[in-house]
C-alpha cells in the first residue's frame, strides 16, 4: 500500500461522523483535535507555572504562598481558555452554552449554595492572601497550622497531629485569628499565687527575672509581671512573655511554669494553695475537749 493510500484511508477514518451537535457533524478527527487541545492546555499550564516560579524567584519573591496563589490562578485561566477552545472545536455554541448555564445555575443555585460559597471564598482567599500556607490560625476554638489552600477547602493540621478540612466559607465569614499574618510574635500568659506573708518586692523581682530570660528571643517586646488581685488564699500575679512561634506556645508555657516554680522555691517563696480556717462555738469546743480527755 502506497503512502498516498494510507493518507487517504486515515483521512477517511478521521472524517467519520460520530454525532451531531446543533446541526454540526462531529467527526473522529474533531474529537482527537479537541483532546489534543486539552492535553496541550495542561502541558502549557505546567510550563507556564514553572516559568512563573523561576521568574518570581529571580525577582526575589521567596514567599511560597505568593507563588502558589499565582500559579493556581494561572492554571484556572489556562483551563478556562483551553476547554473553551476544545468545546468550540467540537461544535458547542459557547454563547448559547453560557445562556443555558445561567438558567441552569438559577435552577440548582439553592442546592449548590454551600459549594458556591466555598468556591467564591477560596478565590477570595487566593487573591487577598490574608491566609497562606504555614500560618497559625485559631478557627472555631482550635489552633491549627495551614498546610495548603484549596479552591473549596483549606487543609490544616491541629496540635494533636490531626488533619483538619476547613471549608473556605468558614475562613471568610467567621472570626479567624491569624497569629502569623504580619508578625509571628505571640504572648504566653500564666498566673501564680503566693502567700500573703511573702515579700512582694522579692516576688516581683524573681518573676521579672524569669520573664525577661524567657522573652530574650523577641527583644522588640517587653515581658510583663502584673499583680492581678488579692485572692481568698493568695496574692495573684500574672507573668506574660513573648515568643516568635505560636505553634509551640503550649511547650513554652510548660517551660515557663517550671522555671517559675524553681525560682520561687529557690528564693523561699511559698506558692499558695486554698486554706480553710474552722472555728467552733464554745460549747462544741468544750465538748470536744472533754471527749478527748476521756479517751
Amino acid at each position: 500500500m502506497s503512502l498516498k493510500q494510507v493518507i487517504e484511508n486515515l483521512s477517511s477514518v478521521l472524517s467519520t461522523g460520530v454525532f451531531q451537535i446543533g446541526g454540526t457533524q462531529v467527526t473522529l478527527g474533531t474529537l482527537l483535535v479537541a483532546g489534543l487541545v486539552i492535553v496541550l492546555t495542561f502541558g502549557l499550564s505546567s510550563l507556564a507555572q514553572r516559568g512563573v516560579r523561576r521568574g518570581m524567584k529571580r525577582r526575589g519573591v521567596v514567599d511560597e504562598g505568593v507563588v502558589d496563589v499565582t500559579n493556581k490562578l494561572l492554571h484556572y485561566v489556562a483551563l478556562f481558555v483551553g476547554f473553551g477552545i476544545a468545546l468550540r472545536l467540537v461544535g458547542f455554541d459557547l454563547s448559547t452554552l453560557f445562556a443555558a448555564g445561567a438558567i441552569f445555575a438559577v435552577g440548582i443555585g439553592f442546592a449548590m449554595q454551600n459549594i458556591a460559597q466555598n468556591f467564591v471564598s477560596g478565590i477570595i482567599l487566593l487573591v487577598e492572601r490574608a491566609i497562606t500556607p504555614g500560618d497559625v490560625l485559631e478557627v472555631d476554638g482550635r489552633i491549627v497550622k495551614v498546610l495548603r489552600l484549596g479552591i473549596r477547602a483549606t487543609i490544616a493540621r491541629s496540635r494533636d497531629g490531626e488533619d483538619v478540612i476547613v471549608p473556605n466559607s468558614l475562613l471568610v465569614q467567621s472570626l479567624v485569628r491569624n497569629f502569623t499574618l504580619d508578625d509571628a510574635a505571640y504572648r504566653v500568659r500564666t498566673e501564680v499565687g503566693v502567700t500573703y506573708g511573702s515579700d512582694m518586692g522579692l516576688v516581683r523581682k524573681t518573676l521579672e527575672e524569669v520573664a525577661n530570660r524567657n522573652s530574650a528571643g523577641v527583644p522588640r517586646y517587653e515581658a510583663q509581671v502584673l499583680m492581678l488581685r488579692f485572692g481568698n488564699s493568695s496574692v495573684d500575679f500574672e507573668v506574660a512573655i513573648w515568643m516568635d512561634d505560636p505553634w509551640l506556645a503550649r511547650r513554652r508555657l510548660s517551660q515557663l511554669n517550671e522555671e517559675i516554680w524553681s525560682a520561687l522555691k529557690r528564693e523561699g517563696i511559698v506558692i499558695a494553695f486554698p486554706q480553710l480556717d474552722v472555728h467552733f462555738d464554745a460549747p462544741v469546743e468544750g465538748g470536744l475537749g472533754r471527749l478527748a480527755a476521756a479517751s
